[in-house]
């Protein structure tokens, strides 16, 4: 025995150590993969500058051949007026001259204006300095700061890896909230990444058959909920990293939660032949029997061959104790996991059509004509739509009538350890009804349907408010003696 523990040690420690070497081997495929990717980031924001230099060379370049076409617009116009000037200058100055060398009288009087008509020529009111100056300083830049700016240019530094704190972490009502902190102040981070995978190993994630992580990405804050989940797994890995506008930081060290909830599907090989079974919904079909009878006759005469979903090897299988269809007015279809201990929850949903159908539990191999309520090993709540609405609570044969609405959905936890079974409105959370007992033997989920479907939910953590309201009832005491069975 000394030696089975210390080998049996030994291979768990071989486990640890392989599970290890993947990760390292892991590690450094992605210390090339993140070098190669950084190089590549460098290489763009460089691009980046660059095109950013080389746009803005450009736009200075253009602004100052504007400012050239302006200038030269400018002299080129005061040009143009000197040139007017001159030349009606030259045409006054030489009317003057001719005048001067007038000796007639009679023709002086001819050009008497001559004076007055010099005096208001242009070119005495034309400004002899031009309107621009031909200096371009004013467009010159000094790029010694910006120079200097860029020598100074390091890598960012790189944001420290998160610490999740895990007192903090909750786990409740089919959601994970998550806190976590920074080993110390970083005005520069801007947002974190959170990811998240399921598991079914505890502790450190594993690097072989593990799902993909799951990124909830740009958290501002350093807390965050992970809502919706269905629990299909035992654990879920989480990890949180710090990003800043640049560069993103080392994931924390990855968290392992528990996450365990009641998962089953609807036991197909069990179902009565009039009801249409999908995993996790059963159907009225009322032409279903007729063709599955010559199915089920082939079946029969083939006996010796097992069918490979009802193997025996199966822990399904085995829950469900290979029995046969339900037959008769027993149109019933059972969970294919049995409840064996501890405190479960899943919800159904009817469809608004249906006209009558059960919800509740069952010990293993029921009569294929047993139906759920009607015998002292199950117990069931019962809606029956036809004609007019009745809602009940049946055990052992006898129902108790609920005098209350119908909910959309129905709520079914079992604490079986306990000893109880309530159903509740899954809405509201108010209790339906609950029985009282001492479970004997491993319980399976049974579900009756006529005339309509039933949807079932499973992977529900127990919620909150049923904690609460089983704390409160059991300090109340039962209410619903007339249909406990203590056995």
């Amino acid at each position: 025995e000394t030696l089975q523990r210390i080998v049996s040690t030994l291979v768990s420690k071989n486990d640890e150590i392989h599970n290890f070497i993947d990760m390292l081997n892991h590690t450094i495929s992605n210390v090339q993969v993140n070098s190669s990717n950084a190089i590549s980031e460098l290489d763009e924001e460089f691009d980046g500058l660059y095109s950013v230099l080389h746009e803005m060379k450009g736009s200075m370049a253009n602004t100052i051949q504007q400012e050239e076409a302006r200038k030269i617009q400018a002299l080129q116009d005061q040009l143009s007026q000197c040139s007017r000037a001159l030349e009606g200058s030259e045409e006054l100055l030489e009317l003057a001259v001719q005048s001067l060398d007038i000796k007639n009288p009679v023709e002086l009087l001819e050009v008497e204006n001559i004076d007055w008509i010099v005096t208001v020529a242009s070119a005495f009111r034309l400004s002899l300095k031009p309107k621009v100056s031909d200096s371009m300083t004013h467009m010159m830049v000094d790029f010694a700061l910006e120079k200097r700016m860029l020598q100074a240019v390091k890598f960012l530094p790189v944001p420290k890896a998160p610490e999740i704190d895990v007192a903090a972490c909750l786990v409740a009502d089919n959601c994970i909230t998550i806190s976590w902190r920074m080993p110390e102040e970083d005005s520069r981070i801007d947002h974190f990444v959170l990811e998240y995978r399921k598991t079914n190993f505890d502790g450190l994630p594993r690097i072989k058959g593990e799902q993909h992580w799951e990124v909830v990405d740009y958290i501002k804050a350093t807390q965050y909920t992970l809502s919706g989940l269905k629990f299909d797994t035992k654990y879920m890995n989480l990890r949180v990293q710090a990003c800043n506008k640049a560069v993103a930081g080392e994931y924390s060290n990855p968290v392992t939660l528990e996450t365990k909830a009641f998962v089953f599907s609807l036991d197909s090989t069990s179902s009565h032949l009039n009801l249409k079974v999908e995993d996790t919904y059963v159907e009225w079909d009322p032409t279903g029997g007729k063709g599955q009878e010559k199915i089920k006759g082939k079946e029969n005469k083939n006996s010796n061959t097992a069918s490979p979903k009802r193997s025996t090897n199966s822990p399904r299988a085995s829950a469900r104790g290979g029995r046969d269809r339900f037959a008769g007015e027993s149109y019933t279809v059972l969970g294919d996991t049995a409840v064996e201990s501890g405190q479960h929850y899943w919800e159904v949903r009817a469809q608004k059509d249906c006209k009558s159908y059960s919800v509740g539990v069952t010990y293993r191999n029921p009569g294929k004509f047993d139906q759920l309520g009607k015998t002292n090993s199950s117990w069931c709540i019962h809606v029956n739509n036809w004609l007019q609405t009745t809602f009940s609570a049946k055990h052992n044969n006898k129902a108790k009538t609920l005098d209350i609405p119908v909910p959309d959905r129905i709520g079914v936890y079992c604490d079986f350890d306990g000893g109880q079974l309530s159903f509740y409105n899954a809405s509201s959370k108010a209790l339906l009804h609950t029985f009282r007992t001492k479970f004997t033997q491993p319980l399976l989920p049974g579900f009756m349907i006529w005339c309509g479907g039933l949807t079932v939910s499973t992977g529900l953590q127990v919620p909150s408010a049923v904690k609460t309201l089983q704390k409160s009832e059991n300090g109340l005491g039962g209410s619903t003696s007339s249909l406990n069975n203590v056995a």
